[in-house]
């Protein structure tokens, strides 16, 4: 079976070409035999493709003056041409996953995509403005490439629907749940592919684990996983809540917002712009949303900088502590994601205030920046694990069930 998957991100469009050959599915995540992704500029005039095969193929081109669904299907191109040909014929695809981020509360299971399907989609694109019309253009731009091959949603929301109440519904007018008002989550797919490898990894049944995973990426969030099931999450009704992120700003007073709307000029367009483009890591340190150059600019004595990182720490601890107190304890705190897979300097960080509940973090293997192991010192009373995370695989995952059950 080959299995494609789309994954949009809001600057980026990730795919990649999985082939399953058994009747059952491997257990760790093998290696796609096709590769690309598209990264746009901040002007979304150009960007930026490369394509790579299991063979060690390559492809690397800037495109320009073209629309983004140009680009996808410029990418997705390179599957049946050229050095990264490992098809002959798009037809060969039996199925597409897409990485959905809101599937609001009717859809908390992956589904095949019907026109209803996507209606639902773009109407929680209020909700996810960054993703949720990325996702639909994937959608679209496969139906015009591939025609009637069978597609997928795999939603980001779905793994938290196993909150309790108590912890998804906001201390508000009870009418507003009815509304759809409530915490749904996100990073799902990431947070439980990641609780699954964390249970392989220390040779233990998942359902005995008390986890937490943290999602460090452009856009960061913590869950906290009680017997395989998401009991709490940072990220609330929309992708804004909860952390610090590069762009967003994760939690704020909303008090705030209601004083700018009364006392400034602000429009409720450019606060949405302001709180997810505009802030965390880049709107305090003024230097960028990639925490790689936020260390530079600390390097160079940046004061802006080092409050930003300083900021983002003490928000990840904050966090860690929150999500201890709805677990009763710990058994793995679980790093993925960019900035949690590459920076040991915020695993240390992160990890330095839970000391005294006999956490030890080893220096060397944390430093040593491995991807899919234990970095606890061999006495810890906690593991912490660095887990690459591999949301493409999850939803080839969902998409080869879905299909096998037809």
């Amino acid at each position: 079976m080959k299995i494609l998957v789309l994954n949009a991100g809001s600057s980026s469009q990730k795919s990649c070409l999985y082939e399953i050959t058994n009747d059952t599915l491997p257990m760790k995540a093998p290696q796609p035999i096709w590769q690309g992704e598209v990264n746009w500029t901040e002007d979304r005039d150009s960007g930026a493709i490369k394509v790579k095969t299991a063979t060690g193929e390559t492809l690397e081109e800037i495109i320009s003056g073209y629309s983004r669904q140009a680009n996808v299907i410029y990418m997705l191109d390179a599957l049946t041409h050229g050095a990264t040909k490992v098809i002959d014929y798009l037809s060969e695809i039996d199925v597409v996953g897409h990485r959905v981020v809101h599937g609001g509360q009717d859809y908390q299971k992956p589904v095949i995509i019907t026109q209803e399907v996507k209606e639902a989609i773009a109407l929680l694109s209020n909700l996810a403005p960054s993703h949720n019309p990325l996702a639909l253009a994937g959608i679209e731009t496969i139906e015009q490439t591939l025609g009637d091959v069978t597609q997928v949603a795999v939603f980001d929301t779905g793994f938290h629907r196993t909150i309790p109440d108590s912890a998804a519904i906001y201390p508000v007018p009870y009418e507003w749940v009815k509304k759809g008002i409530r915490r749904y989550g996100f990073h799902g797919i990431s947070h439980q592919y990641c609780s699954t490898r964390a249970a392989q990894i220390l040779g233990r049944d998942l359902s005995s684990l008390r986890l937490i995973t943290c999602h460090l990426g452009n856009g960061c969030s913590l869950a906290a996983i009680k017997h395989g099931r998401s009991v709490d999450t940072t990220m609330g009704f929309t992708p804004l809540e909860g952390l610090m992120m590069g762009s967003r700003s994760g939690s704020i007073d909303p008090g705030i917002l209601i004083y700018l709307l009364r006392q400034s000029d602000y429009t409720p367009e450019q606060l949405d712009h302001i709180l997810n483009q505009a802030s965390g890591l880049r709107g305090v340190s003024g230097v960028s949303s990639d925490l790689r150059e936020i260390i530079k600019a600390i390097d160079q004595g940046n004061q802006r900088a080092q409050l930003a990182w300083d900021m983002y720490v003490h928000r990840l601890q904050t966090g860690i502590g929150a999500m201890l107190g709805n677990l009763g304890g710990l058994d793995a705190l679980v790093f993925t994601a960019g900035v949690g897979e590459k920076s040991a300097a915020i695993r240390q960080a992160a990890c330095e205030s839970w000391e005294f509940l006999g956490l030890k973090i080893d220096p060397e293997k944390n430093h040593q920046s491995a991807i899919d192991v234990d970095i606890a010192t061999e006495d810890s009373t906690i593991r912490v694990l660095v887990i690459g995370t591999q949301e493409d695989w999850a939803i080839a995952q969902q998409c080869w069930q879905i299909l096998n059950s037809l």
